[in-house]
């Protein structure tokens, strides 16, 4: 009788241990990457800082100015990304997604960006010495990720993979890559490590890669549309999120607030549609 006792003490103990860490199915988490517009350039405004609770950020720095711990869920308003940056497509994503999806879904973003950056600071296996010819004003950025964004990207997603269910990935990237028709297979490369380092199938995490800013708003660097196009031809489950009408700063290079709105919701807009939601308009 004692032995059948502790027995089932263990096996109510084993549950509960189980039940307490179980995944949420209707968590649904999105890893974002990229450099500036991705980051968040521009200030955001007071429009943008209304908090949801079912709309999350999982901290990927210490921000002691925002009260935030690396490595914990917090209400998702910007900053998204670091302690000082700015809006993203990322905040506008989340929105659209909550304003679609059945109340008893949560969603749950995870950002790890460096302004200025090439896709080769994502590659697993040669970052280094991408890192080690960075100039100083990156520098300042990747402290904080202990100079690896990849490996603080993987670090938080494994993290998050006990709390939810990883549905996509965004990325928004390309203009220090600009005229390198190599980009779409290294963004393969990047993407492949992430699956195979978070154990996720391609046929259920799509890529959303957004388009930089445009040739009618004066983009300096619109011919790599062109070759961000070109993505799904070698990422079967790769989407490209137009950036057309999405407004640009006088640099040529980011959005406006209202740009990155614009652009946030049309990833949304199109996650949804790929989770089966359909005519969902994005403005």
């Amino acid at each position: 009788m004692k032995y059948k006792m502790s027995f089932s003490l263990l096996a109510v103990l084993f549950l509960m241990h189980v039940t307490a860490f179980a995944q949420d199915p209707n968590f649904y988490i999105f890893l974002c990457f990229g450099q500036s517009n991705m980051e968040g350039h521009t200030k955001f405004e007071p429009q943008d800082t209304t908090a949801n609770k079912r709309f999350m950020v999982l901290e990927a720095v210490d921000c002691p100015n925002l009260g935030r711990k690396k490595g914990e869920w917090y209400p998702a308003t910007p900053p998204l990304t670091r302690c000082n940056t700015g809006l993203t497509p990322a905040d506008y994503f989340g929105r659209t997604l909550l304003a679609t999806l059945p109340d008893s879904i949560k969603v749950g973003v995870i950002n790890v960006s460096v302004g200025g950056c090439k896709i080769e600071l994502f590659e697993k296996g040669s970052y280094q010495s991408y890192v080690a010819t960075a100039p100083s004003w990156m520098t300042a950025a990747l402290e904080p990720y202990d100079k690896n964004p990849y490996g603080r990207l993987v670090e938080m997603a494994k993290l998050a993979q006990k709390d939810g269910v990883i549905k996509g990935i965004l990325l928004h990237q390309g203009e220090s890559n600009t005229g390198d028709t190599a980009w779409p297979s290294k963004v393969k490369g990047v993407y492949d490590n992430l699956l195979k380092d978070l154990n996720l199938r391609p046929t259920a995490v799509p890529l959303l890669a957004g388009e930089i800013v445009s040739k009618e708003q004066g983009g300096a660097c619109a011919s790599m549309n062109a070759i961000i196009a070109q993505l799904p031809q070698v990422i079967p489950n790769a989407h490209v999120i137009s950036s057309e009408d999405c407004p640009a700063l006088d640099d040529h290079l980011h959005f406006t607030a209202e740009g990155y709105r614009k652009l946030g919701r049309r990833y949304g807009a199109k996650m949804l549609a790929l989770l089966g939601y359909k005519n969902v308009r994005p403005e």
